[in-house]
């Protein structure tokens, strides 16, 4: 008989309920991926839609050869014409500001009652319905290049509704990969799952700027079918819990779908489930899941939580008075004005300094991602071995400030330098914010403030007309107030004695 190879001996090392979570964490991976893979698009084609004329220009021939006057009309505007049509004036990053205002605002108010809905509604049906619907209006904009629509009422409506689906995504990925991943090392497993956000970033950029130039509809098309195919691959595969599987193993063991159960009421109210089973062997499906060789079989890790009424959602004030929630809440209003407005505006921001056409812009631009990966990572590490969540943000944030002074100055010295501080300023403007919004989200159970979101692109349009620096004076003070924001919470953590052991979830009645 052959010896078994090496690799099937590795995944055969690995149980069913491993693979399952395996499975979880790739998939609400890919699936917010293509969110975010999805809302690049617009920062790429910003470039494309108000273009740097100075090229055709050249090309207008001089008034003494008629042939070419007759081929350049004299009444061309080449400073415009070669834009598109409304982002072709002196406003135009009113215009571009106000697309992501209204993208941003839909999604602050949407975040708000995706939270309160995707609580009530099956999560997989509920993210199938939200990414299909975003593929579509995804798509929409890009048809507007394709039927030739100069109206910015309709890229802003566009723009609003997406706002609106896009949000289904979040609350229901974050309470997936909660509900399989305990909190021991959420800090290091949150960092690492939380890369999908520059993962999309860097796919959304090289996507959108591979068709810019030439077609930039299909920047938003492509895109917009992606995240779609991803919508049908969630409500075929997603795993919303680890209960889910248990009962279905048990209703396929038992002939009519029902298994014997007793129950017992122990201390505080908590309400144990017993399922009793016979002396047959159990199937090699369930025996990965459930103990071996039990009459009585605990369902772990259920933990019904009785009292007068049934558990109900948290409600908003509810949340509120979790402790920590309103200062990382706060603290991340700022740190996602930083890194929304680095999301939206900087390949625009690097056509205009280091005068790179749209393509080469976004593909540099992928680099600011590239350190946001590594310092996720990093934040979810050293939280995790220090058990200090505010003392990491802040370390991070102290430094992020110095740093995008720096970029702003540097990046005028060549490519080799921004290419430099652009990673630097990815990892300290992605850490706080990804720390925030996974592990730290997961631990309080809830985040509410999003709106700095839509007033970091929104002020970049408005101060961008004055000059950039004045952009980047902006990214500091929030920086600075995101730093302030969480000084109560790391005096605590740092006069804290000993680390606080994190206690095991009581999960409600799934």
């Amino acid at each position: 008989m052959a010896p078994v190879p090496p690799g099937i001996r590795l995944l055969g090392s690995f149980s069913r309920d491993q693979w399952y979570k395996a499975l979880t964490f790739t998939l609400t991976f890919l699936l917010y991926t293509s969110f975010h893979l999805s809302r690049k698009p617009i920062s790429i084609v910003k470039s494309e839609l108000h273009k740097n004329c100075s090229s055709v220009s050249e090309l207008v021939p001089s008034a003494s050869s008629s042939r070419n006057q007759e081929a350049f009309p004299a009444s061309l505007d080449t400073g415009r014409d070669c834009s598109w049509k409304p982002f072709d004036k002196s406003n135009y990053k009113q215009l571009l500001g106000a697309m992501d205002y209204s993208f941003l605002c839909a999604y602050a108010v949407g975040m708000y009652l995706s939270g309160i809905i995707g609580e009530r509604v099956p999560i997989r049906v509920y993210l199938t319905v939200g990414m299909l619907s975003s593929g579509l209006f995804t798509c929409m904009f890009g048809l507007g290049y394709i039927y030739n629509v100069h109206n910015i009422s309709f890229y802003i409506f566009v723009q609003l509704v997406n706002g609106l689906v896009q949000t289904t995504g979040w609350p229901s990925v974050v309470t997936c990969i909660s509900n399989w991943f305990g909190k021991g090392r959420r800090g290091l497993i949150m960092g690492l799952w939380n890369s999908h956000t520059s993962v999309g970033n860097i796919l959304g950029s090289l996507i959108a700027g591979y068709w810019v130039s030439s077609n930039w509809g299909l920047s938003f098309i492509v895109p917009g079918l992606i995240i779609a195919a991803m919508g049908i691959i969630c409500f075929l595969f997603l795993i919303e819990h680890p209960n889910d599987l248990r009962n279905m193993y048990v209703q396929n063991r038992s002939p009519d779908g029902t298994v014997p159960s007793r129950h017992w009421t122990g201390a505080n109210g908590q309400t144990q489930v017993y399922l009793q089973y016979d002396n047959k062997k159990q199937s090699g499906d369930l025996e990965l899941l459930l103990p071996k060789d039990s009459e009585r079989v605990t369902i772990q890790p259920v933990v019904v939580v009785k009292s007068q009424s049934e558990l109900s959602a948290i409600s908003f004030m509810g949340a509120l008075q979790i402790p920590g929630v309103v200062e990382f809440s706060l603290c991340l209003l700022f740190a996602k004005l930083v890194s929304y407005t680095f999301l939206f505006w900087l390949p625009l921001y690097i056509t205009k300094a280091a005068h790179l056409d749209a393509k080469k812009a976004g593909n540099l631009s992928t680099l600011f991602d590239v350190g946001g990966i590594v310092g996720g990572v990093l934040a979810g590490l050293v939280s995790d071995k220090l058990g200090k969540r505010a003392t990491t943000c802040a370390v991070m944030l102290l430094l992020a400030a110095p740093t995008l002074y720096g970029f702003s100055m540097i990046s005028q010295f060549g490519l080799g330098p921004t290419i430099g501080m652009l990673l630097v300023c990815g990892g300290l403007v992605n850490g706080p914010y990804a720390l925030i919004t996974t592990a730290v989200s997961a631990d309080l159970g809830t985040h509410k403030s999003l709106k700095g979101a839509a007033l970091g692109p929104l002020l970049a349009g408005l101060l961008s007309a004055g000059g950039w620096n004045q952009v980047f004076y902006m990214l500091m003070a929030a920086d600075f107030l995101a730093l302030l924001l969480l000084s109560r919470l790391v005096m605590k953590e740092t006069t804290s004695s000993k680390t606080h052991p994190i206690s095991t979830i009581q999960l409600k009645e799934h």
